[in-house]
């Protein structure tokens, strides 16, 4: 496999292929040997999720050893609120992460758990794949393409402050170095799945040094890969014509905050967050594999979660350590249940719970 993982070309078979640089340092793990994978169970939902994703796990005998850990900060000797030492011990062990979502509090100081992550190991790519999902009906048909979002600086670089009363800058961090990094990555991925056409996203027309650099490190590296198709566009009209017609895009690469809009904008597109799979890659072969909805406080404990954003998420985890076998016949489980529709959760316009949910795609594994 040798750094990377492969992409399913199944119209229903979300998956990931990394960039090579990314993982040149990750440890290759024989066929049969049991990886370690650090589980962060997160918040609200999270731990049912993630209890339900094990079970999978254990009936399809995928080959990892779970270590779950609590990140929630700590405070360390400086005064200042870190993630706990343990956590941080098990991904540098480790370098493969499954997290299910984190809360953070809102208007109360707290600094985002995820954005925390991010900056701690380096993440700098999220990668979103957004594919229709057979059997899982939407206005929306034949989805396929990739958003890949920069996800260390721009706007959700965490530099505030207060100017006066009633006055707040926010900073839009844009470095070079960054930019250059996740266009690379864009391109790269292009290649390495067989697609056409990468599309930066920007408001370079108002925000003409920020987004301007960004731009222009794109151009760069798009002058590198003539094989690759390359078209720039403005934000708001990306999202105008995504709305009107998915098909008119493949790859896009955008700055972070643009990233998480159009990612959750194109996971609508495919029935929501709650079936959109999602990696995080970072610098000397880390990758977080994690759903990216909500906590869902309001129905934790209660049986009711869907677990299928982590399911997959974890599939593509999978793939990624080259247990791609292991990862089709849970995804077939999981395609299946959903679309024969009799043990959809509720948010899937279903009634049955997690726990049915589960087995359910634990009886497809086995038979």
């Amino acid at each position: 496999m040798a750094g990377r993982i492969g992409f399913s070309t199944s119209p229903f078979r979300p998956s990931f292929t990394s960039h090579r640089a990314a993982f040149r340092n990750r440890r290759p793990y024989a066929t049969g040997t049991s990886q370690p994978v650090t589980l962060i169970p997160g918040d609200g939902i999270g731990p049912e999720i993630s209890t339900a994703v094990q079970t999978i796990f254990a009936a399809a005998g995928a080959p990892v050893t779970w270590d779950p850990v609590d990140v929630t900060p700590v405070r360390g000797p400086d005064g200042r609120m870190v993630i706990p030492q343990a956590a941080m011990d098990s991904m540098a062990k480790s370098k493969i992460g499954l997290k299910g979502p984190l809360g953070t509090p809102i208007g109360k100081g707290h600094q985002s758990l995820n954005l925390a992550l991010r900056k701690t190991f380096s993440l700098y790519a999220n990668v979103r794949p957004c594919k229709s999902v057979v059997g899982y009906e939407t206005p929306y048909k034949d989805v396929d393409l990739v958003t890949i979002r920069e996800n260390t600086e721009g706007e959700y670089s965490g530099i505030e402050h207060v100017i006066v009363d009633g006055v707040v800058q926010s900073i839009k961090l844009i470095t070079e170095k960054a930019s250059r990094r996740v266009a690379e990555f864009a391109f790269n991925f292009a290649k390495t799945q067989g697609r056409r056409t990468v599309t930066v996203v920007h408001k370079a027309n108002v925000m003409k040094m920020s987004d301007g650099l960004f731009l222009r490190c794109c151009r760069e590296v798009a002058e590198e890969n003539p094989e690759v198709k390359f078209q720039e566009m403005y934000f708001d009209t990306v999202c105008l014509n995504m709305v009107q017609d998915p098909g008119l895009f493949d790859v896009l690469v955008m700055p972070n905050l643009y990233g998480d809009i159009m990612s959750d904008l194109c996971a609508g597109l495919v029935g929501g967050l709650g079936i959109t799979p999602s990696a995080n890659i970072g610098a000397d072969g880390v990758a977080i594999f994690e759903a990216v909805h909500g906590t869902a406080p309001d129905i934790a404990g209660k049986d009711l979660a869907n677990p299928t954003a982590l399911l997959l998420s974890g599939t593509m985890m999978l793939r990624h350590l080259g247990h791609r076998e292991v990862a089709e016949r849970i995804e077939a489980a999981a395609y299946g249940t959903l679309a024969d529709g009799e043990y959809r959760t509720k948010d899937l316009g279903g009634k049955a719970s997690c726990t049915q949910y589960t087995e359910e795609i634990c009886r497809r594994i086995a038979s």
